[in-house]
Formats: C-alpha cells, sequence, structure tokens
C-alpha cells in the first residue's frame, strides 16, 4: 500500500486560514479563570473570587496545580479543576462579585473581556481582564496510540493537537475518513476530515471547540484480521460439535 496513506498534510499549501484568530464559544459546564487588576489593587481585589484567586500568590499556585496535573491523567485533571475559577451554568450564566449573574456563553474570550471591562468601569479605573478557559477537553476514540479525554491549558487547539496528545494514529487507522462530533448548543454535527492533505489546515475543523469528540475508523486490514481469530474458534466449535454428534449416532 502506498505510503500515501499514512503521510500527513501532503501538497503544496499557503495557509489562508480564515480561522487564524480563531477562538472557542464559551459554553454551558465551561469553567472560567477571570481575574481582575488595576493600578489600585486593593480596589479590584472585591471583584475576584476568595480562595484559588483571592491574592496573586494563591491563584498562581492553583493554576500552577492545573497545569502540573495536566502532564498526569486526565481524571486527575478534572478533579484538579473542580473548584477553581467560575463554572458556566446550565443557563450559560455566572456569578461574578458584586456585579452579579453574567450571561456569558455564545461569546469569545475577547468578547467577554470587553463586556466586563464596561460592567467593572461603573467601578474601577482602567480596568484590565485576563480570562482563561480552565477545563479544554475533547475526547478522542478509535483507533489511536492512546484514546480518553484530553484536557488542555490554552484557548487554541487544533486537531493535530488532539492526536500528538493521543501519540498518534496507529498504522491501522484511517486518516483520510477522520469523524468530529461537534455539539454546540444542543445541536450536534458529523464531520469528515481528510488530514493527509495540506488543505486540511484551512478547515473549519483545524482548531477545536470544546468538547468536540474525534473518532478514528479501523482500516479494513484491521477488522479482517482481528475477525479471524473468532472465525478459527468458530470452526473449532462445529468441528467439535460435529465430532461428537458422529461419535453418538455410531453408538
Amino acid at each position: 500500500m502506498s505510503n500515501k496513506n499514512f503521510l500527513y498534510l501532503q501538497g503544496s499549501q499557503i495557509s489562508t486560514n480564515s480561522s487564524y484568530n480563531y477562538e472557542p464559544i464559551i459554553q454551558n459546564d465551561d469553567r472560567l479563570s477571570i481575574r481582575v487588576n488595576t493600578l489600585e489593587p486593593e480596589a479590584s481585589e472585591p471583584f475576584n473570587l476568595e480562595g484559588s484567586q483571592n491574592n496573586s500568590g494563591n491563584y498562581k499556585n492553583s493554576l500552577n496545580s492545573v497545569n502540573s496535573t495536566n502532564n498526569s491523567n486526565s481524571n486527575n485533571n478534572t478533579n484538579s479543576t473542580s473548584n477553581i475559577g467560575y463554572l458556566v451554568d446550565q443557563k450559560g450564566t455566572i456569578d461574578f462579585p458584586v456585579i452579579g449573574t453574567i450571561s456569558v456563553a455564545g461569546f469569545t474570550i475577547d468578547q467577554l473581556k470587553i463586556v466586563l471591562k464596561e460592567k467593572l468601569s461603573v467601578y474601577l479605573k482602567d480596568p484590565i481582564v485576563n480570562i482563561q478557559l480552565l477545563n479544554f477537553k475533547v475526547t478522542v476514540l478509535g483507533d489511536v496510540a492512546s484514546p480518553g479525554i484530553k484536557i488542555f491549558n490554552s484557548n487554541r487547539v487544533t486537531l493535530l493537537d488532539a492526536i500528538g496528545a493521543s501519540y498518534d494514529l496507529t498504522i491501522f487507522g484511517k486518516r483520510k475518513n477522520i469523524l468530529l462530533i461537534r455539539d454546540f448548543q444542543g445541536v450536534k454535527t458529523f464531520n469528515r476530515i481528510d488530514i493527509t492533505k495540506a488543505d486540511f489546515v484551512n478547515s473549519p475543523f483545524y482548531y477545536l471547540d470544546q468538547n468536540d469528540v474525534i473518532y478514528i475508523e479501523s482500516r479494513k486490514a484491521k477488522v479482517d484480521a482481528t475477525a479471524l481469530p473468532n472465525l478459527s474458534l468458530i470452526v473449532s466449535v462445529v468441528s467439535f460439535i460435529s465430532t461428537l454428534l458422529f461419535l453418538v449416532v455410531k453408538k
């Protein structure tokens, strides 16, 4: 079989990716880190969460904890972020100190910064708002070396990042027909992707959204090879039963 079936990003391609400035859309169940700063730190502290964000030292330690845990398994990653930041509820809102309930679902990070700055300007002079998505996760299933939930400390994650975090596709994984399942505001889409072509980088699915599911289908060669042991077992069982019946009838 030609190695063209296994090589990624083949062909000459000048990237004209319209998603160059891509940012994921904030959704329900996202967990956000929001830090407000001003030239007068004491004035901005009431707008920061107590505990993990009440002072810069604790806040930094909390994020370092998340970063270090991301190098271990996904279950630990989920636990490490469970009590940090603001959880977007099923209504798409968060409870922000002093200001109260704010709708955040449907905004990008930059858009939410603008909204918060406008609201904070009533109380603070020239507020600076830093926002990070703490639990950006995707699920990789199928014919990869290490399937499972992958969590990233970045708001910009590509399909190749997810494949890399899964230690690449196996030799049997289909590279020309990867399935990406995306759920946005309750609407699921099923998208097929060919990562052997260089123009894949211009695809709207080059960058991943929060909670995307990536499924790598196995090539027929593996399916056939997997079926052979079962076929041998069936033949053996049938042969045994036939012999047994022959002996019974002969008696």
